[in-house]
């Protein structure tokens, strides 16, 4: 049963620094038992942090948006009918109470849920931020932007934040999806979310967005392992962790995408 002590202590001896930025991915399973459940963890990283530190999770809700293969999926199979009466009961967006999408695990939706936690408005691909940063880094974040230039995604960039990895793969890295914008001519798509306008009415937005992919990021996993040389691994508890900067890993990607364009 690892405690707050004993994963602070492996924080530590992987790299985590005093006053920094972390977007932090997480399989909790993979970890092991925590005496006070994610809350362990969450009490570990705010520890060696310290109060000038910040915690980023990506608590996105693709569900929300008609684009979404997650959100499509459920309507499957309906009659025209019963999908239009699925979309016209689908719950607006709301950044204060909507939960993190279940695919992202327990860690995100836990900081959210944080009394003192920030997220950013977007009604599909949201940020929450925990620490002296938060507000700073959630603000302003516009929908065409998701996780682009526009986004919370491009801060931690441009600060040097670093994104620490547990029992997650190099390449799964959310900020990596910040190279695609980066492409010449990125392809685009129309996206839709549902969301509560200021005056209190649901209703639809629609807009354009670079076209966002997963397939492309596991491909890149060894560039992206040779390519950082300040690349961190070690363990958390029984997981096998990734500490990496953001703005070096998006660069490999970046440089990956242009050399593998399809």
């Amino acid at each position: 049963m690892y405690g707050v002590d004993r994963l602070a202590e492996d924080l530590t001896r992987l790299g985590v620094e005093r006053g920094e930025t972390l977007l932090v991915q997480s399989s909790l399973r993979s970890i092991g038992p925590m005496a006070d459940g994610p809350g362990t963890l969450l009490e570990a990283l705010r520890r060696v942090l310290g109060p000038e530190g910040t915690v980023v999770v990506y608590t996105a809700t693709p569900e929300n948006s008609n684009t979404s293969r997650l959100a499509l999926a459920p309507t499957d199979g309906m009659t025209p009918e019963q999908s239009r009466a699925y979309w016209e009961a689908k719950p607006p967006f709301d950044r204060a109470r909507t939960p993190t999408s279940k695919i992202l695990g327990h860690f995100s939706e836990l900081v959210r849920r944080h009394p003192d936690a920030v997220r950013s408005s977007h009604p599909q691909t949201s940020f929450a931020a925990l620490g002296s940063q938060a507000r700073e880094l959630t603000r302003r974040h516009r929908w065409a932007g998701h996780l682009g230039q526009h986004s919370p995604v491009q801060k931690l960039y441009d600060r040097g934040a670093r994104a620490l990895l547990i029992g997650v793969p190099v390449w799964c890295c959310t900020a990596f999806h910040l190279a695609e914008y980066l492409q010449d001519d990125p392809p685009m798509q129309r996206y839709g979310c549902v969301i509560t306008d200021p005056g209190g009415r649901r209703r639809w937005v629609h807009f354009e967005a670079v076209h966002l992919r997963d397939e492309h990021f596991e491909p890149m996993a060894s560039a992206l392992e040779t390519g950082m040389p300040s690349l961190l691994s070690g363990t958390l508890g029984d997981a096998s962790c990734y500490l990496l900067r953001i703005a070096e890993g998006v660069d490999v990607a970046d440089k990956f995408l242009r050399g593998n364009r399809s």
